[in-house]
C-alpha cells in the first residue's frame, strides 16, 4: 500500500490548490524544495485573466490566446481554460481572495494582446503574493503532510509496468539520506525555469527540477524552444530584475527610447500592448541602436495618488532603487519571465508514464503554443490542477501517444573550448546564444557547449552537484530544440530563419529513450 494517496510536488498556486482538492480524496504529502511560498506565484503582478467583465465572454477570451499563441495552441486545451475561468475566480473568492474593486465592481485590468479588460488584481500589484497567501494558510489547516527544503532528487518507475509509483526526496537544510515515498498518484507542480538566463523576473527556485525529474524518468518534453520574455523588468545597477507589470502599460505607461521616442507605434499597430515577443524585440533593437542596456518606461503622466495605490509594490521597489515612478521614467528591458514549454500532458495532466501528472508552468499542454498571453498563467495553474485531481481521483487513465520524437541520448557535437561548467557561465550561454534573438551558429555554439558540460558532469549526491546537472539538461533541451526549430514563432525568433514557415505548424517533442519498449509513440 503506498504511502499517500496523493504526492505533490512544488507549492506555488498549482500545488498548493491541487493539494487543497486532494485533501478531500485522501492522503496527501506535499513536497517544495524552498520554503511553502518560495514561488513564482507570489511574483505574479499582474494578474488573473477571465472572461467576467461587460461584453466579454469565453469566445473572445479564447480567440485573444489563440491569437498570442502564433498558430501552435492546442484549441482544446485553451477552450477548457477560458470557460473554466469564471468558476476558477468564484473559486478563489470562496476561499477568501479578496479581488481589488472599483465602485463596488470587480477592476479589470487590461494588458497585451488582450482586446478587453478582463484581468483581476488583488492588492493592486500583489494578485499572486495574496492568493499564495490564502491558498498557503488554507493548506497549513488541513490534514496535509507538508515537507518544506524537501528537494525532490528522482522518480521511480516500476520496471514492468512502467508506472510512477514514488519521490525520492532529500532534505536540502541538513543534507539527510534520501528518503522515498510511495503514492498512487504523483503530480509534478514545479513551476518553470527561468533562473536558467542571466537576467530573469524568477525566483532562486525556478530551475526547471521538475522538467528535468520527468524527462530523466522517461516522460516526454515539448515545445521547449519556446520560453517568454517579459518586456519590462526594471534594469538599474546594482538592482535585481525586478518584473514592472504588463498591467502598467495597460493603464497607459509608455514605452520610450531615452531621446523621448515612443517607439513601439513603429513595431505594431497595438503599439505598447502589442504581444509579449514583439514588445521585447522591439525594446532590443532600440537598446542596440542606441548602444544601451536598457530604454524607459513613462507612466508619469497618470495620477499621482492613483499610480501609488494600483501599483504599491512597484512604486516602493522602484523607490527603494532611486527611482520615483510619479516622477521619472524607469529604466527598463526584458528578462526570462515564463517557460510555455514544459512536461507533455494531454488536458488533464496526464504524461506518457501512468501515474504522473503535471499542471502549471512545468506542464506543457499545448495551451499556450508559441506566446503566452498575459495573466493566462495563473488561471491555468488553477483550471489544470483540478482537472489532474478529478482525473486521478477517477481512477481513469489515459495517458498521451505523440509521433515522432525527437531523441535526446548520448551527447553529439562537443564543444573542446566550452567555458568551465559554473552556475555563472551556464545562464550566459543561455542568455546570449538562447535569448531573446537566436542564430543557428549561436544555437550549434550553445548545443555543443551544453553536450560538453553534460558528459563532463560527475555522478553525485551532492544537491549543488545534481541542481545543476538538472539546470544542464533542461538548457540542453532548449537550446537543442531551438535549433531544430528552423523558423520563427511567437517567442522563438531565429535571424537566419525571421519568418514562420507553415510546415512548422507542429510540436516539438523530446525524449530520453527510443520510443516504444516502455514508452509509447504511435498516435
Amino acid at each position: 500500500m503506498a504511502d499517500f494517496k496523493y504526492i505533490i510536488v512544488g507549492s506555488g498556486i498549482a500545488g498548493l490548490y491541487a493539494a487543497l482538492l486532494a485533501s478531500e480524496q485522501g492522503s496527501v504529502l506535499l513536497l517544495t524544495k524552498g520554503g511553502l511560498q518560495d514561488c513564482n506565484t507570489r511574483y505574479a503582478q499582474g494578474g488573473i485573466a477571465a472572461a467576467i467583465g461587460a461584453g466579454d465572454s469565453p469566445a473572445l477570451h479564447l480567440e485573444d490566446t489563440l491569437g498570442a499563441g502564433a498558430g501552435l495552441c492546442d484549441v482544446e486545451a485553451a477552450r477548457i481554460l477560458t470557460d473554466n475561468a469564471p468558476r476558477a475566480i468564484a473559486d478563489l473568492v470562496r476561499l477568501g481572495v479578496i479581488f481589488d474593486t472599483d465602485h463596488g465592481e470587480v477592476a479589470l485590468g487590461r494588458e497585451g494582446a488582450h482586446r478587453l479588460a478582463r484581468v483581476l488584481h488583488a492588492g493592486g500589484d500583489a494578485t499572486g503574493a495574496h492568493i499564495e497567501t490564502v491558498l498557503a494558510r488554507l493548506v497549513q489547516a488541513r490534514p496535509i503532510r507538508i515537507d518544506e527544503y524537501s528537494a525532490a532528487v528522482g522518480l521511480v518507475v516500476d520496471a514492468r509496468s512502467g508506472k510512477v509509483t514514488a519521490v525520492d526526496a532529500v532534505q536540502v537544510r541538513n543534507g539527510q539520506t534520501k528518503r522515498r515515498y510511495t503514492g498512487e498518484a504523483i503530480v509534478l507542480a514545479t513551476g518553470g525555469a527561468g533562473r536558467l538566463f542571466r537576467h530573469t523576473t524568477n525566483p532562486e527556485v525556478a530551475t526547471g527540477d521538475g522538467v528535468a525529474l520527468a524527462f530523466n524518468a522517461g516522460a516526454a518534453v515539448a515545445d521547449m524552444e519556446f520560453c517568454q520574455f517579459h518586456p519590462t523588468a526594471l534594469r538599474f545597477p546594482g538592482a535585481p530584475a525586478f518584473l514592472i507589470s504588463e498591467a502598467v502599460r495597460g493603464e497607459g505607461a509608455v514605452l520610450l527610447t531615452g531621446d523621448g521616442d515612443a517607439f513601439m507605434a513603429r513595431y505594431h499597430p497595438m503599439k505598447d500592448l502589442a504581444p509579449r515577443d514583439i514588445v521585447s524585440r522591439a525594446i532590443v533593437t532600440e537598446m542596440q541602436r542606441a548602444a544601451t542596456d536598457h530604454v524607459l518606461l513613462d507612466m508619469t503622466h497618470l495620477p499621482e495618488q492613483w499610480l501609488i495605490t494600483r501599483f504599491p509594490t512597484i512604486y516602493h521597489t522602484c523607490l527603494q532603487n532611486g527611482v520615483d515612478i510619479t516622477r521619472e521614467p524607469v529604466p527598463v528591458a526584458p528578462a526570462a519571465h515564463y517557460m510555455m514549454g514544459g512536461v507533455l500532458t494531454n488536458s488533464w495532466g496526464e504524461t506518457n508514464l501512468p501515474g504522473l501528472f503535471a499542471c502549471g508552468e512545468v506542464a506543457c499542454n499545448g495551451l499556450h503554443g508559441a506566446n503566452r498571453l498575459a495573466s493566462n498563467s495563473l488561471l491555468e495553474a488553477l483550471v489544470f490542477a483540478r482537472r489532474v485531481v478529478e482525473r486521478a481521483g477517477s481512477g481513469i487513465w489515459e495517458g498521451i501517444r505523440f509521433d515522432d520524437p525527437l531523441i535526446l541520448d548520448q551527447p553529439g557535437l562537443l564543444n573542446a573550448d566550452a567555458p568551465t561548467l559554473t552556475a555563472e557561465n551556464l545562464v550566459q550561454t543561455m542568455w546570449n546564444k538562447v535569448g531573446i534573438v537566436r542564430d543557428g551558429v549561436g544555437l550549434e555554439e550553445a548545443v555543443a557547449i551544453f553536450n560538453s558540460w553534460a558528459g563532463s558532469l560527475p555522478a553525485s549526491e551532492d544537491l549543488t552537484v545534481q541542481s545543476l546537472a538538472n539546470q544542464v539538461l533542461v538548457g540542453r533541451l532548449m537550446a537543442h530544440a531551438a535549433q531544430a526549430r528552423t523558423e520563427s514563432r511567437g517567442a522563438h525568433f531565429r535571424l537566419d530563419f525571421p519568418a514562420p514557415r507553415p510546415e512548422w505548424v507542429r510540436r516539438i517533442v523530446m525524449v530520453a529513450h527510443p520510443p516504444g519498449n516502455p514508452f509509447p509513440s504511435e498516435s
